[in-house]
């Protein structure tokens, strides 16, 4: 059955389908940057609350439609897949036990592309109704340098915007002229709220904005400063991308014909601080968690979780893994990184309010173990150069202060070096000859950093916007990494961490 508004009703059963009526939505958000995380999670969790609403008769939540955005022209083809099925998609949930969910979600109500019109983008972004913008457009979509903390005014399309204002290409363009338009026309200003995975990361939306309005119109950001606000948020959910596989799963298993459904795992979990200057959905009744203070929940799972990840998935593609849950069937693998979350990670996290850690960790163990999901090592590895500074470096450079064991953690760093670097052969293969392809913005610039055997050490720490000053000035950690960076090349993935292991006390 093909997906659209009028085949709804004849879904087969066991198909959860909105039940409010599509035509009672009203647009409240506009969000840029639709992918599979946000249609798996903000999207879900605002579907949840209109359903919830109209069971209830009171139309929760209804006038939090959102309209989709892309800023970007390779967006295309998702674009005229959701647009051919009325925005409709389909939120498959994979798991290793029965009590997986398949449900249609309708909280998108339109989406459009800046490529398409950038005047009809910032007429819905100045729109009195859009109260709120939310984002997920990746971390290294702020242009914030991980080594100084600012913002690079000097980018090209940063440039671009500043020179060209009515017609930006950058989210920090299109945000600008909105709220130009909307201070000087006396509309409230929207709450910004950033859902991609970063530390602060309402604070670090803050920063850039505020930076470049300050050379936008200096008037602008003193007006955004006193009136947007920016909550921080801790958001959670894995979401592979979704493949040709999955859509014929689907289509197999539930009838559903989808252009562009998404897969993601069971759980869930979003931590909001309740900062919102226009009105919010009651996201609270769906289980969000709201709090005044989202950093030990952002330390948890950035470290844990996304630290975690990382350390898994450049030693899984070494090794000739394809998916997360081939490193997990690997009992090498999930000795080390329990070993890593437990003796490296642990002592690091303040007390997290309503959480165990030791079962949160082991939730972690069973989430990466999801066999059905099939999570791609390739998704998790990709823009290293962004995730390194955010979701390993600190738990390094708090090793260092406390004078820590460095071995576990300059493993992670060793094993990105070898991927980059690739075999002798010159080829990107895994020790089985699985290839794989290396994915990140900075791919080319990665790369050479370890071109020469020689000048590995040198040139790849001391690149301070990835890894900061702290290690590569840290005798014990350069060891540690140049150790294990040979054992991998002589020895090996499964021997270094038999003799990794083997070691621990």
């Amino acid at each position: 059955m093909k997906l659209n508004k009028q085949n709804l009703s004849n879904l087969g059963a066991g198909i959860a389908i909105p039940a409010y009526s599509l035509d009672e939505r009203r647009q409240g958000i506009a969000h840029i940057g639709v992918g599979g995380f946000h249609r798996a999670h903000q999207a879900f969790y605002t579907d949840a609350l209109m359903s919830l609403g109209a069971n209830e008769r009171s139309g929760e939540g209804l006038d939090w439609a959102i309209c989709g955005v892309s800023l970007r022209e390779e967006d295309r083809g998702n674009f005229e897949a959701l647009k051919g099925q009325d925005f409709l998609y389909t939120l498959f949930e994979l798991g290793d036990t029965p009590d997986t969910e398949t449900r249609v979600i309708g909280a998108m109500s339109q989406m459009l592309m800046s490529t398409d019109s950038d005047l009809a983008l910032i007429d819905k972004l100045a729109s009195p109704d859009i109260r709120i913008v939310s984002l997920t457009i990746t971390e290294g979509g702020y242009c914030i340098d991980d080594s100084t903390g600012e913002f690079m005014s000097h980018l090209p399309q940063i440039q671009y915007d500043l020179e060209h204002p009515a017609t930006p290409k950058t989210v920090f363009g299109y945000l600008c002229a909105a709220l130009t338009r909307r201070r000087a026309e006396g509309t409230p200003a929207f709450t910004l709220m950033s859902c991609d995975n970063l530390p602060h990361n309402g604070a670090m939306t803050r920063k850039a904005l505020l930076a470049f309005a300050q050379l936008r119109d200096p008037e602008l950001h003193d007006w955004i400063a006193a009136n947007v606000s920016f909550p921080n948020a801790m958001v959670d959910r894995i979401t592979p991308m979704t493949s040709t596989a999955h859509r014929l799963q689907l289509h197999d298993q539930k009838g559903i014909d989808d252009a562009w459904p998404v897969v993601c795992e069971p759980f869930v979990q979003w931590v909001l601080e309740d900062k919102f200057v226009n009105g919010r959905p009651a996201w609270e009744k769906v289980g969000v968690q709201f709090t005044d203070d989202v950093t030990p929940y952002e330390e948890m799972k950035i470290k844990l979780l996304n630290g975690s990840h990382l350390a898994l998935t450049y030693l899984g593609a070494l090794k000739g893994y394809r998916f997360v849950h081939e490193t997990m069937n690997d009992p090498l693998f999930v000795e080390y990184i329990r070993t890593y979350m437990d003796l490296d990670v642990t002592p690091q996290l303040a007390p997290v309010p309503g959480i165990d850690l030791t079962e949160y960790k082991q939730t972690l163990i069973e989430r990466f173990s999801n066999q059905a999901i099939a999570d791609q090592l390739e998704r998790v590895c990709s823009d290293g150069s962004s995730k390194f500074p955010k979701f390993t470096v600190p738990t390094i450079n708090r090793l260092i202060v406390d004078s820590g064991n460095m071995d576990r953690a300059s493993l992670v760093v060793a094993a990105w070096a070898l991927y980059l670097q690739g075999n002798r052969n010159g080829d990107f293969t895994g020790e089985n000859g699985v290839p794989y392809t290396v994915v990140d913005p900075r791919a080319d610039f990665c790369k050479a950093l370890v071109a020469d055997d020689v000048l590995v050490t040198q040139r790849l720490l001391e690149v301070e916007e990835i890894f900061g000053a702290a290690i590569p000035q840290s005798p014990e950690f350069v060891a540690s990494f140049e150790h294990n960076l040979n054992s991998l090349k002589q020895l090996g993935v499964s021997k270094t961490l038999e003799n990794l292991l083997a070691k621990t006390v």
